[in-house]
């Protein structure tokens, strides 16, 4: 069992099929780090939230949990949501660490990957 998890986190939507790029991404580090428990979660509008996953992995036995919240920018929602959200969740579980990672739309790896795939659009 993992004790490390690394929980992607998005915004959320009515629409169940928008989550469906976040679900391949999510199945995609999961067979490429089978030592990680890789999961989703979601601020608003789907499930699970961020609590209902923390309660979860705490039962699984999860101490470590990295939170990459899977915006493009670090708007209101990463700058202060976020970090209200995991501060309320290390008061209830401070047995488990908590980190947030930035944006993931902030990584320059991510901006050229997003640049590649656009210019690709013009041929």
């Amino acid at each position: 069992m993992a004790t490390r998890a690394l929980v992607l986190f998005a915004h959320g939507a009515r629409d169940p099929r928008w989550a469906e790029p976040f679900q391949r991404l999510q199945d995609l580090i999961q067979r490429q780090s089978p030592d990680v428990t890789v999961v989703l979660g979601f601020l608003e509008l789907m499930s699970p939230r961020l609590p209902e996953l923390a309660e979860q992995l705490a039962q699984q036995g999860v101490s470590d949990i990295t939170v990459v919240p899977v915006f493009l920018g670090q708007g209101g929602h990463v700058m202060r949501d976020l970090p209200g959200i995991v501060e309320e969740l290390r008061q209830v579980y401070p047995q488990m660490g908590f980190r947030i990672a930035g944006a993931v739309g902030e990584d320059a790896s991510v901006l050229d990957a997003m640049a590649a795939y656009c210019l690709r659009t013009l041929s």
